[in-house]
């Protein structure tokens, strides 16, 4: 009679729960993965929409909410199994679609994940998880899209629509999975060693990398847009960061693929570095401009979360406020000293300065893991046993080495790949929009305006873009200005 309460979902005879199914884990990873992706839709899509001028903000929110789609596409056709599959190269996996329910419902496990020995033995064994390969794909896309979309923050206020919407998947196939095979997949860096706990080089450093060079090819804003380029609503940007920090518990949180020890250690230490960044940035900005910025709060929380991202999961938690206190000073060094005396920085017009919260901020965390990285937690996590980091000594100088080189191998590859990309694109689509594009924004590109007050909007089309009411069907005719679509005001 007991039996008969027990729903269906918790009987072990259910072809759904298969004996290698671990109901936490997957709960967790899913959990996980629905934090990283409000990060990007809405947490980033508010974010830029809101950070930018009042008439670039539907232009701005719409790269990310393209992108997050379309990379997601792109990555169950193709890309997740040249990321995460088979390998082909030492730095990339098999393409293959991610769509067949004998694959996605078959345990989860990274192919190519087996680490060796020199003499060619088996070290650790590959990664096999609890829970199906479902579960896997649609986290990692999380990651790929985040990723897309960082990078999109340098090239805002000028690129071309189209010339994004190509660039999106090329990018994505060529130079995303090769990082995400080379560290994350069984790729040779990660053979090697190199120490990538969460994305600090295979996201953070790559969209800075590959976003200032983007920056560079597309070219800069018109003049007014680049000296004065205030947000246009403060309030909102606070809640796209918001959704951006306390996602990253995801981010970070999610990395060990299991609800395991590792996972609480890296989202305490993941809050204790941005928040400790911020308030490191704040102090800064009181001493030198003489008042606290909000937009640089903003900052110093993100490079605090990009720094400690490379091995959130592998230092303690004093290491954690240690990088939090140098990624809340060298970041806002090299932004708002070091640019504004570069020539060469000022040549190149980084909208959001992606360069420098998540490449400068990225290649910190990746140096200073190689420091901190303390042993007992890397023998829970990483494949290669006896991992450490220099201050512990014994292979700690080594590790130091490796991840300087592993920081080399994204920088060149996204510094070549990037300007292939846009080199080609430029053939067929320009890469910045024509200057009277850029002198009006969202009403010429777009056809929409973010803030629809009286009198705006006037381009929208419903016959083009739909309405919600039809001319036949729309309640209260008398209205007065026909141009506000869907706003009636009573007389």
């Amino acid at each position: 009679m007991a039996n008969q309460t027990v729903g269906f979902a918790y009987h072990t005879s259910s072809p759904s729960t298969p004996d290698w199914l671990n109901k936490g884990d997957n709960a967790w990873q899913m959990t996980a993965s629905t934090l990283v992706a409000l990060q990007s839709m809405p947490g980033l899509v508010i974010l830029y929409g809101s950070i930018v001028k009042k008439k670039w903000a539907v232009n701005s929110a719409f790269m990310a909410l393209y992108a997050f789609a379309a990379v997601l596409i792109c990555w169950v056709l193709l890309c997740y199994r040249m990321a995460f599959g088979d390998e082909l190269l030492p730095f990339w996996g098999k393409g293959a679609p991610a769509l067949g329910q004998k694959y996605l419902l078959g345990r989860a496990n990274v192919p190519a994940s087996t680490h060796y020995h020199k003499d060619g033995t088996p070290e650790t064994v590959r990664n096999e998880l609890f829970y199906p390969m479902a579960t896997l794909v649609y986290f990692q896309f999380t990651f790929a899209a985040i990723t897309m979309i960082l990078l999109a923050g340098s090239v805002l206020g000028r690129m071309n629509i189209k010339a994004w919407m190509a660039f999106v998947p090329l990018w994505l196939i060529f130079s995303y999975t090769v990082g995400a095979f080379s560290l994350w997949g069984g790729g040779f860096l990660y053979q090697w060693g190199v120490i990538d706990y969460s994305g600090g080089y295979v996201i953070h450093v790559s969209s800075g990398i590959a976003g200032l060079t983007a920056a560079y090819w597309v070219g800069p804003r018109v003049r007014g847009d680049r000296e004065r380029f205030s947000p246009n609503n403060v309030l909102l940007m606070l809640a796209g960061a918001g959704l951006l920090w306390m996602g990253w518990s995801g981010f970070n949180g999610g990395a060990p693929y299991a609800a395991n020890t590792s996972a609480p250690i890296a989202i305490l230490n993941t809050n204790i570095c941005a928040a400790t960044s911020l308030l490191v940035w704040t102090i800064l900005d009181v001493i030198y401009f003489e008042k606290p910025s909000v937009i640089g709060a903003v900052q110093g929380m993100m490079t605090g979360l990009v720094c400690i991202t490379p091995g959130a999961g592998l230092v303690q938690s004093w290491a954690a406020i240690v990088m939090g206190i140098l990624a809340g000073s060298i970041p806002w060094f090299t932004m708002m000293i070091l640019h504004k005396k570069s020539t060469l920085l000022q040549k190149v017009d980084d909208t959001l300065g992606v360069f420098h919260t998540h490449a400068v901020a990225g290649l910190l965390g990746g140096a200073l893991t190689g420091l901190f990285a303390e042993p007992v937690l890397c023998d829970l996590l990483l494949p290669v046993k006896g991992s450490r980091g220099a201050f512990y000594g014994g292979t700690g100088g080594m590790q130091f080495l490796k991840q300087l080189v592993g920081a080399l191998f994204v920088i060149v590859w996204n510094l070549l790949s990037t300007s292939i990309i846009l080199l080609l694109i430029r053939l067929v689509i320009p890469l910045r929009m024509p200057d009277n594009q850029l002198m009006i924004g969202d009403d010429a590109v777009h056809g929409e305006e973010a803030y629809a007050l009286w009198g705006d909007g006037e381009k929208y089309d419903p016959a083009k873009h739909g309405s919600l009411f039809t001319e036949q069907a729309r309640p209260n005719q008398h209205h007065v200005n026909n141009g506000a679509i869907g706003v009636t005001v009573q007389l």
